[in-house]
């Protein structure tokens, strides 16, 4: 991750299954609440295949990690010395993203495994997350430890909330809330990326001003914005869709009704003519 691209890669990931979890949660959720059971083996099989997803996901990112030119090829210690820890904690990271995601196809795949365990080995991953970059900067500039700080308000936050939806599953506020702070995640790296590791020739920070980090702290927040902004219209696009496939449906079976009252009519009519 000590480049640009370094943190383009987790940021596009969190991106992505922010983005899906924004259409996913709100889907799932006006299905159920329609009461349409006949839905749910679906719903299982599309749990399954996410979760398969997001462990590629993980694989890739602790490939890239480790083979990339400069990485340590599954060397850590060599020497006499510690052999490129940074990315072996971002491999770590990832590692515990890959078994939570193995984690929730068992449990869905195997029927005595209980169903509350998917999200919690799912809020220690994210705890693990913030527990590796805690550690992870210091000595260094304070703009650097301070945006990188400020990703620890999404990933404990996302940890907690996920904690919560062990006790209370399926619960649409916490899914949301948890989608919100996947795709800060998503969008913060990318911000980092810009910001220590400047792309296109572009000058790099002062690490050193204050009012740089002024700026961060609002700039923070303005994604946070973003995040629910594109949750809500997520959420409203779903709503809409949803209702307008009803009313279709609607009007499919009154024609079909329609149709059937009239052959019945003509069945009486003619019924009566031949009598």
């Amino acid at each position: 991750m000590a480049n640009f691209q370094g943190h383009a890669l987790p940021g596009s990931l969190f991106l992505i299954v922010g983005l899906w979890w924004s259409v996913k949660y709100p889907l799932k959720y006006f299905h159920q609440k329609g009461k349409r059971n006949q839905l749910t083996h679906y719903y299982e099989r599309l749990e399954i295949t996410e979760a398969a997803v997001r462990t590629v996901f993980s694989i890739i990112g602790i490939l890239a990690e480790q083979f990339v030119p400069d990485g340590p090829h599954l060397h850590l210690y060599s020497d006499n010395h510690w052999v490129k820890l940074m990315n072996w904690q971002h491999s770590t990271m990832y590692l515990f993203f890959a078994i939570s995601g193995i984690t929730d196809m068992l449990t869905y795949l195997v029927t005595h495994i209980p169903l509350g365990v998917d999200r919690l080995v799912m809020a220690v991953a994210a705890f693990n997350e913030g527990f590796l970059f805690y550690h992870h900067v210091h000595n260094r500039p304070p703009l650097d430890q301070y945006i990188h700080s400020l990703l620890l308000c999404a990933v404990f936050g996302g940890a907690l909330s996920v904690f919560l939806e062990v006790l209370l599953r399926d619960n649409i506020v916490l899914e949301l809330f948890r989608t919100t702070l996947i795709i800060l995640q998503g969008t913060w790296f990318w911000q980092i990326g810009f910001v220590l590791f400047p792309p296109f020739g572009t000058p790099a920070w002062d690490e050193n001003d204050h009012s740089n980090i002024m700026f961060i702290t609002m700039c923070f927040c303005w994604h946070y914005v973003a995040a629910l902004c594109i949750v809500a219209a997520n959420y409203s696009l779903v709503y809409c869709l949803v209702n307008r496939l009803k009313q279709h449906r609607g009007e499919l079976i009154g024609i079909q009704n329609l149709k059937s009252d009239s052959t019945y009519q003509k069945s009486l009519l003619s019924g009566s003519d031949e009598e």
